[in-house]
């Protein structure tokens, strides 16, 4: 097998050279955003490893973690706590979205310097309340009336949250004219023949599409540096406003959609979805309780977007925020009982197992120790990894290729 920099290097080649250069820098601050940052490495170290016990086949969104969790408006208005990442979903065995979430509460304990006792026992919970809630065989949901503890707090906060504020965050006002802000560190400034194109693009879009806001029209876009893991692809940030209601504007996220990095290393047959696009939302659909607002694709100059509303109630939990142990249990043991609700929801189609299968798998046992095991190996690994990685980085081995 390659090297660890020749590995990452090849798999960030075909991404905008520049802002990889920003990836690496934020892998760089410590072993769990290097552990976001490498979804590849999990599926290729995975496929070469002794197999995990037999599992139901299931729809994940195949890059599950602690931070892969938040808030979002659904297209009931309803404001939802789920699983909200669906960049690397596929078709697989139930026990890899399991085995790689396990895997992140070991590396983000560890990173949190809580005792490993600890860590073990929240890997346990989850494990605990993910197979309980497969086997009744029911989804639940979260929002905030059913919602506890600090998901509550945290749901609460989000509706609160209102899109004069996400605007006043996001945007500048020149010449009686609010434009997106470069002084975000998150926003780019584009050439202008490629802010040009992409206007064009989605004010066609918006006419055209029945998915698209109406009577809205571009005013403003910039490049937009988000997450961990997508550092590096195409992703664009659009201000929309109303032409028919006065000072009313809507902020339009487009994202390139790639090739799930799971799905090499994944043993089973893929759906021939009609784009990379269309099969990162026709997931992400099957496994939220609702589908998100303004949730569609796109395809500009060739290559396939995922266009979404950017939110000012979307928001992911930060781990390193959760120091009370307490909160940190709650918030554990929802986030299994999302993770089966998904695989439930999503149950006979296309491939996955059936309710039957995935409830029979949530009261077999036998399965548990052999994903604990793994995790805590490969979270190790993932020491050694980020350790390798830093000492190659701080000796600028990871310079533009």
């Amino acid at each position: 097998m390659m090297e660890l920099k020749e590995r990452l290097k090849a798999f960030n080649a075909p991404l905008l050279q520049d802002k990889v250069q920003l990836k690496y820098e934020s892998m760089a601050e410590n072993a769990f955003r290097f552990f976001r940052g490498t979804c590849h490495l999990f599926y290729q170290d995975l496929a070469a490893a002794e197999p995990l016990p037999l599992s139901p086949q299931a729809w994940i969104c195949g890059d599950l973690h602690i931070e892969n969790f938040g808030s979002y408006k659904a297209d009931n208005q309803l404001v939802y706590f789920d699983l909200n990442d669906f960049d690397e979903a596929v078709l697989a065995p139930a026990s890899y979205e399991v085995v790689r979430m396990v895997t992140s509460l070991f590396i983000a304990f560890d990173n949190l310097c809580f005792e490993p006792e600890k860590a073990l026992k929240m890997a346990r919970l989850y494990l605990k309340t993910y197979s309980a809630t497969l086997a009744k065989g029911k989804a639940i949901s979260i929002e905030p009336r059913t919602a506890k503890g600090i998901v509550c707090d945290f749901l609460k906060a989000a509706e609160r949250s209102t899109y004069k504020e996400l605007l006043k965050k996001r945007t500048v006002s020149k010449r009686k004219t609010i434009m997106l802000s470069l002084a975000d560190e998150r926003h780019f400034k584009l050439d202008k023949h490629l802010r040009k194109a992409l206007k064009a693009h989605i004010n066609e879009w918006i006419k055209t599409s029945n998915d698209g806001p109406y009577n809205y029209e571009v005013r403003s876009a910039v490049f937009r540096l988000a997450g961990t893991g997508s550092i590096g692809v195409k992703r664009y940030l659009l201000l929309l406003k109303s032409t028919n209601t006065k000072n009313h504007y809507l902020l339009l996220d487009m994202k390139q959609a790639r090739p799930s990095s799971a799905a090499p290393f994944v043993p089973v047959q893929q759906l021939a979805w009609d784009n990379e696009a269309a099969r990162v939302i026709g997931v992400q659909q099957r496994l939220q309780n609702v589908p998100a607002a303004l949730l569609s694709t796109t395809e500009f100059q060739g290559e396939a977007y995922i266009l979404q509303e950017l939110q000012p109630v979307k928001d992911s939990i930060k781990f390193k925020l959760l120091r009370d142990y307490r909160d940190m249990y709650q918030v554990i043991d929802d986030m299994a009982a999302l993770t089966a609700s998904a695989q439930l929801r999503s149950g006979g189609i296309q491939g996955s197992g059936t309710i039957d299968e995935l409830m029979a798998f949530g009261k077999d046992q036998g399965w548990q120790e052999a994903v604990i095991t793994y995790a805590q190996s490969y979270a190790e690994t993932t020491g050694k990894y980020y350790q390798q990685f830093l000492k190659d980085f701080k000796a600028g081995n990871y310079g533009t290729t």
